[in-house]
Formats: structure tokens, C-alpha cells, sequence
């Protein structure tokens, strides 16, 4: 994958012309003999966007990883910035280049006409939807699979018919291509094709259906999902937990509670991303179990998605969970009690304080800090003298965001620290208060 990285790297540094057809049939060729990952690498950074080398499309990893590092202060300069590579356009190409990709849409390369198929339905010529169209229809799989997703990417309400009647047909990634193309038509009168291939036998055709139900993001699609949450794969499973978190309806909330207890932990953890997506508070007492689940990740993401719903009912549950073995559990309930700011939780906040993690510590600091009650400073003023610098950054932080004035003769000690970016810090907290006067 390195050497992969490489090439894909050295092609987006020679900036292909894409206005010339002699490079642009260069390219292709190129990569038709390349390793299918250099192909694939290389035809995210052509296209502008992450391509699945099995299908040529992209669908969501149902499991979002929440990162909830404080960063309180403003602070002077922009940064890291990262600058990414970018190759050639995706539209107003030329009528001769645009030619040389229609012929690459019957490449014996399934990489290749997937490239060709992306970059034609950007370019949108009068001509794309009409090549797609009798592409979707060839006696050849590969070239019907091609064709769809050309649909699919063009977006056109008009070709409903044209991927429902895929849904059909025999070959099962010709049947997968359909499903996704539904989604991206996110139309209605798509939801009873993909409630009857939900029942597909291959499991990627029913787990792009469940996708696609998603993408459509209308409650009629909850009762087939609901359905496919008792999938025998667990890939199905999941996305339908997914889905149904996409709907962002609360009548998915009774739907999720039957998956709490799924034998597969990554569909666990994303039913509790599903219900912090949906954010209604019914779902608190849904994801109490799953705070004590074997898998850290399980209550990682039960954690966040208490944090999402920021209902104070999730205090009591959260407080033991500052303690968790984990250490990415601790952060995330401390960081669930910043986004809650309830003014009873500063004693559930406290043990924190004295973790032996100092990133725990700063989370707890920076969790303070945003519940901005005065009780939190006796607990937050011995932090001015912890031994790790950014803690007693953000613990002068958080006491300026509280505002007491009972803060001031811990952080007037502080103000000689050895650390500039506490001292900054510590004359910023006492400014913060003193403006109260």
C-alpha cells in the first residue's frame, strides 16, 4: 500500500492535463495495467472524492469516532494547514477529452470505466445520460454496473425506472449498483423496490438497500429498516442502525432499543451513535444499558451520544463512568458533561481532577469550565499547580469562564508561571472577571 500511496501521490504532482487527450488516454492506459489499490488511489484524486473499489461508489462507515478535545482560547496564528493535491478539473472538459472517456466507459478495466463514469456524469455533456441509459441496459454485467452508477452520480429523478427494474436483475453487483442509485435519487417511490430487495441473497445488495432507505430520509422508510435490523448479517444490521439514525425520527427510537443487545458490537456501537443522532430525550433510558457494555467502544459511543441529547436525566448515569478502565470512556463522559452543562453535575465532574491521566484532568478542567458554576473553583484552583501545562492552561481557562471572583488570588500566584501559554491564560481568566466589575 505504500508503494500504492506513492504513485497515487506522484500522479497528483504531475497534474495530468486534462484538456489534452493524448495524456488523459496516457493516464488510462496507465493505470488500466496498475495494481487495482494504484488505480483506485489514483481515481479518488482524479474525481475529487473516496471511491469503493468494489462498487465505484462511496456509502458511510456507520461509525463515527467522536473526538472531543477542549480547545478554549483563541489563540494567535492559523495553524497546521495541510495542503491536499488536487488533479485537473471535472467539468468543462473539452468535447475531444470527454470523448476519449466515453470510449473508457467500455474498458475491459473495471476501475478505469468507473473513472470514465465519474468524470463523464460530472461533466454532464447532453450525451451522458443517454450513454448511461443504453449502458444500463447491455448484455454485459460489468457494462450495466457502469452505466448505473453514471445514473446515479447524474442524480436524475427521470431514471426511477431504470433502477428499480435493476433491482432485478441477475447479476448481484448490476443489483447493488441499482440500490445505491436509488439513494442517490432519494426519491419516495424508491422505498417499495428497496423494502422487496431488502430480502436480496447477497448481503451487499440488502446493506446498500439499507443505505439507500437512509438517503431517502423519510419515515416511511423506519418499517422496512426496522426489519433489516433483524438481518442475519451483521454488515445489513448495521446499516440499517445507521439509516435509521439518518432519519433523525423519534419513532426510531423503539426501533433501536430491540438492537441494543446485538450479538455484533459494531452494530451496538452504531445503535448508540443512532440515537444520539436522533437526539430525543426518550432515548436516555435506550442507551442506560449500554453504558455497561463489555466492549469500551460500546460505551464510548453510548457516552457521546448522551453528550448529544444534553439532558440533564443523563447526569446520574454518566457519573460513574469518569472512573471507567477505559481511557477514551473517561474522556467522553467528561466531555458529555461540557456539552450537558448541568450546574448539579460538578461533584460527578470532581474525581476526575485527580486522575493520573493528565489528559483526563484537562478534560475535566475544560468540562468545568463550560458548566460555569462557582462551586467548581476550590475543586479547579489546586489544578493551577498541576504538573502538566496545558491542565493549568485550561484550568485558569475555566475559571475565567466561571467568573467568580473568589478565583482571583489563585490565579494573581499564577500569573509568574514558567509557562507562557499559562501565564497568557491566567492574565486572560483575570481580565475575564475583572470586566464584571
Amino acid at each position: 500500500m505504500t508503494i500504492a500511496v506513492l504513485l497515487t501521490a506522484a500522479l497528483a504532482a504531475q497534474q495530468p492535463d486534462l484538456s489534452s487527450t493524448e495524456s488523459v488516454a496516457r493516464l488510462l492506459a496507465g493505470l488500466r495495467t496498475a495494481e487495482p489499490g494504484v488505480c483506485e488511489l489514483a481515481g479518488a484524486a482524479l474525481t475529487g472524492g473516496g471511491w469503493n473499489w468494489n462498487a465505484g461508489v462511496s456509502v458511510p462507515t456507520p461509525m463515527p469516532m467522536p473526538m472531543p478535545m477542549p480547545t478554549p482560547m483563541p489563540r494567535a496564528g492559523g495553524g497546521v494547514r495541510v495542503r491536499v493535491p488536487r488533479v485537473g478539473g471535472r467539468a468543462g472538459l473539452p468535447a475531444e477529452v470527454l470523448a476519449v472517456f466515453r470510449s473508457a466507459l467500455r474498458d475491459s478495466g473495471r476501475c478505469v470505466r468507473t473513472i470514465a463514469a465519474r468524470m463523464v456524469a460530472r461533466a454532464r455533456p447532453e450525451w451522458a445520460a443517454g450513454e448511461f441509459g443504453t449502458l444500463a441496459r447491455d448484455s454485459r454485467a460489468e457494462l450495466r454496473e457502469t452505466g448505473l452508477l453514471g445514473l446515479g452520480i447524474l442524480e436524475d429523478p427521470q431514471t426511477l425506472p431504470v433502477m428499480s427494474a435493476a433491482l432485478g436483475d441477475r447479476d448481484a453487483s448490476v443489483r447493488a449498483m441499482a440500490a445505491w442509485g436509488l439513494g442517490q435519487l432519494e426519491l419516495l417511490a424508491g422505498v417499495p423496490a428497496l423494502e422487496r430487495v431488502l430480502a436480496d441473497e447477497s448481503v451487499d445488495v440488502r446493506r446498500l438497500a439499507a443505505w439507500a432507505l437512509g438517503q431517502i430520509d423519510d419515515e416511511i422508510a423506519l418499517p422496512p429498516l426496522q426489519r433489516a435490523l433483524r438481518d442475519r448479517a451483521p454488515e445489513v444490521r448495521r446499516m440499517a442502525a445507521w439509516a435509521i439514525g439518518d432519519i433523525e425520527s423519534a419513532r426510531g427510537v423503539p426501533m433501536l432499543r430491540t438492537a441494543v443487545g446485538d450479538a455484533d458490537a459494531q452494530t451496538r456501537r452504531t445503535v448508540a451513535w443512532a440515537l444520539g443522532e436522533i437526539e430525543d430525550r426518550g432515548s436516555v433510558s435506550v442507551l442506560a444499558p449500554m453504558l455497561e457494555d463489555r466492549d469500551p467502544s460500546v460505551r464510548r459511543m453510548a457516552v457521546w451520544a448522551l453528550g448529544e441529547l444534553e439532558s440533564p436525566d443523563a447526569v446520574p448515569l454518566l457519573a460513574p463512568l469518569v472512573r471507567d478502565a477505559d481511557l477514551d470512556v473517561r474522556l467522553t463522559a467528561l466531555w458529555a458533561f461540557g456539552e450537558i452543562e448541568a450546574r448539579d453535575s460538578v461533584a460527578s465532574v470532581t474525581p476526575a481532577l485527580g486522575d493520573r491521566n493528565p489528559a483526563v484532568r484537562r478534560m475535566a478542567a475544560w468540562a468545568l469550565g463550560q458548566i460555569e458554576s462557582s462551586d467548581a473553583v476550590p475543586r479547579l484552583t489546586p489544578l493551577l499547580r498541576d504538573a502538566d501545562d496545558d491542565v493549568r492552561a485550561i484550568a485558569a481557562w475555566a475559571l475565567g469562564e466561571i467568573e467568580s471572583r473568589s478565583a482571583l488570588p489563585a490565579l494573581e500566584a499564577a500569573r509568574n508561571d514558567r509557562s507562557s501559554a499559562v501565564r497568557r491564560a491566567v492574565r486572560w481568566a483575570i481580565d475575564n472577571i475583572d470586566d464584571r466589575r
